[in-house]
């Protein structure tokens, strides 16, 4: 997303408007940083970027209402002046008329919150994170396995769908099918969600489109969730080697983040889904500090060792 609508960030942040005579709906914050305006109100403006949103906190708010009426008029309109997105003041602090009244000149909106400035600074920061995060749609299925976001990748018609609906049996859930909204919140979270007109259903080839909500449940969904595993299904071909061991750690770049990822073959019998479990396990047992593969090889290197050194 380009841009977050500044009336949608105010009704999920249950933010009151101060000055109701300027119109919210056209107005748009394009940027995740947030500024607080310290060194602005006494007049320093190198560097200041007027397309953040402005947090005047209680410090800010203090220092304005210590200045002279006429002082405190002329500082605060040349901050507005610059036209920024918006205007929030925290712990339900309310300027004078004669300021919002330059709110309303200049067509910036002053908005208020009971939060503490902390508590809304990082709660704003989340939202803009996740909205205005760098995205992707890609084609795959998604799915919460254990707690791990497992995304599930390969040529229409491998099976992914059919391995999603018999991980949804077992108890597992849903998050997207067929096509995979991907947002970079940071350099290390991403996160899947399934487009609205698709969310919650799966295509079967041969049945059609269900509604996963309605047939297993609203335990069996979820909208969004942090991807973790990538698995790539791929036809078995007998002359291709494959990873045995597991000593070596794949990768799939998205969207500049490297996310763990096995090639899993694909032949008549196999049952993905106890496999696709299988891996979200073995996964998170990793990051738990305990790698099957390793301790398969040094067991291997300590008996190596004994033979050598007993000449058995």
């Amino acid at each position: 997303m380009e841009q977050v609508m500044l009336d949608e960030m105010m009704e999920h942040l249950e933010l009151k408007n101060l000055t109701p005579e300027v119109d919210t709906f056209d107005k748009e914050i394009k940027i995740i940083e947030i500024n607080r305006p310290a060194l602005q109100l006494t007049g320093y403006y190198d560097f200041f970027n007027r397309d953040r949103v402005q947090i005047v906190g209680k410090v800010e708010f203090s220092y304005l209402n210590h200045l002279k009426a006429e002082v405190r008029h002329a500082v605060f309109e040349e901050f507005v002046s610059k036209k920024e997105p918006c205007i929030i003041f925290t712990s339900d602090n309310r300027p004078e008329d004669e300021l919002l009244a330059l709110c309303v000149k200049y067509d910036v909106p002053a908005l208020s919150t009971s939060r503490s400035t902390s508590d809304l600074t990082v709660q704003i920061i989340r939202y803009l994170s996740e909205n205005l995060a760098p995205s992707i749609a890609i084609h795959g299925v998604f799915v919460d396995v254990f707690g791990e976001g497992v995304l599930i990748m390969g040529e229409s018609g491998i099976g992914k769908s059919e391995a999603a609906l018999e991980l949804i049996k077992r108890g597992h859930r849903l998050v997207s099918d067929d096509v995979v909204n991907i947002s970079k919140i940071s350099d290390y979270r991403l996160e899947g969600s399934a487009p609205d007109i698709t969310r919650h259903f799966i295509e079967l080839r041969g049945i059609g489109i269900i509604d996963v909500k309605s047939l297993f449940g609203i335990e069996c969904v979820e909208n969004k969730h942090r991807i973790d595993l990538v698995i790539n299904l791929k036809d078995w071909q007998p002359d291709m080697e494959y990873d045995r061991l597991g000593l070596e750690s794949n990768y799939t770049e998205i969207l500049g983040n490297k996310i763990v990822s096995h090639t899993i073959p694909i032949r008549p019998g196999r049952n993905l889904a106890i496999i696709v479990e299988t891996a979200a396990i073995n996964h998170r047992q990793k990051k738990m500090g305990y790698n099957a593969a390793e301790e398969m090889y040094n067991r291997v290197q300590k008996n190596i060792l004994k033979r050598k050194t007993t000449g058995k």
